[in-house]
């Protein structure tokens, strides 16, 4: 109290207020349990969250809720992805180690540091070896691949791809001198010239798009040739309500409109790219959100609408944290991960 009533005064904007500081603070050191208490009582503060979040997480997930809000006030992990035509997790865990560096492994081709480290001083990253992506993004990729026949040509489309993570996966995963042909599609022109950098960092090739997925009208024909897809990955704009321990700020900017909002930007989404994907084929639909009306609530209304599509296996909500804490739910794979939700949709042939 002392220290901090002294930097008041050193400071001529809080020089005035010296006094009143000193009030709040030594009232609070002689009512800390009774203040203490009635704060704990308040879940906006004890949880740092905005009320209506706190209250639309006990909604959705009844059994969950306090294990997200407490990850989200914690610590993400530094979770790598091992570029597969490269390099082996084995053998990237190897020249992790030679530096020093701790990792175990997580999901297919994943590392998780034990402490974070500037991205530059990552063996062969500059090289393309590694990338850093979320476990949880890292489901993307193989979900939409697992079953296809990667010796055949395949026309893929990632909509939304910025920054080009989830399109560099696939192109990885398909190998080299794989026929797989991927279109990396993104509104944003400044956010697409990153999906380029990432490509080129690593070595991959993609064609990529400056358009609006919602508006097939404007680049399907011109840049694909109306030529249907055998797969669409469609990782929508959402509220990052999954990955707020990696943007605390994205509680507070949030307001509880904006579900609505993007929820019907994610239907326009479905909507507009479904006609595109051929008789046969798979959509992968993903948030990094952990709210219903972005996840299961927003495939249950699709499904009830496309009487040709039909839902596969999928991991549904991923819940944020270690998959293995107790009480996670069934779905969540060992590691620490973001908060997803992932739904597979297959189109009748």
């Amino acid at each position: 109290v002392n220290q901090a009533v002294e930097a008041a005064k050193r400071s001529t904007s809080t020089r005035a207020q010296a006094s009143f500081l000193n009030g709040c603070l030594r009232r609070f050191l002689r009512e800390r349990e009774a203040l203490v208490a009635r704060t704990d009582r308040n879940p906006l503060a004890r949880w740092n969250h905005p009320l209506w979040w706190v209250e639309r997480l006990r909604k959705d997930h009844p059994g969950h809720w306090e294990q997200i809000l407490k990850a989200n006030n914690a610590h993400a992990p530094m979770t790598l992805r091992v570029n597969a035509q490269k390099s082996t997790p084995a053998l990237y865990q190897q020249a992790l180690a030679a530096i020093n560096l701790e990792a175990c492994p997580v999901g297919g081709m994943g590392l998780v540091l034990g402490k974070p480290v500037p991205v530059p001083s990552l063996p062969g990253f500059a090289e393309g070896w590694v990338s850093v992506q979320d476990a949880a993004a890292q489901m993307a990729a193989p979900l939409l691949l697992a079953g296809l026949d990667l010796s055949q040509p395949l026309r893929v489309l990632d909509a939304c791809a910025a920054p080009g993570g989830k399109t560099a996966h696939l192109l990885e995963m398909a190998g080299a001198g794989s026929l797989l042909q991927v279109t990396a599609l993104e509104v944003d022109a400044e956010r697409s010239a990153r999906i380029g950098d990432t490509l080129q960092r690593l070595g991959l090739q993609a064609k990529v798009v400056v358009a609006d997925a919602a508006r097939p009208q404007d680049w399907w024909q011109q840049h694909c040739g109306g030529a249907l897809f055998d797969a669409i990955l469609l990782d929508a704009p959402c509220t990052a309500s999954g990955i707020v321990r990696r943007h605390p700020d994205v509680r507070w900017l949030r307001r509880e409109s904006d579900i609505a909002q993007l929820a019907a930007l994610q239907a326009r989404l479905l909507a507009a790219l479904w006609p595109l994907l051929r008789p046969g084929g798979r959509l992968l639909y993903c948030t990094c959100s952990v709210f219903r009306a972005e996840g299961d609530e927003q495939v249950q209304t699709f499904l009830a609408h496309n009487t040709d599509a039909t839902l596969l296996p999928s991991p549904g909500h991923l819940i944020p944290g270690n998959g293995d804490n107790r009480g996670a739910v069934p779905d969540n794979q060992p590691g620490d991960h973001d908060g997803f939700f992932y739904a597979l949709l297959q189109k009748s042939a």
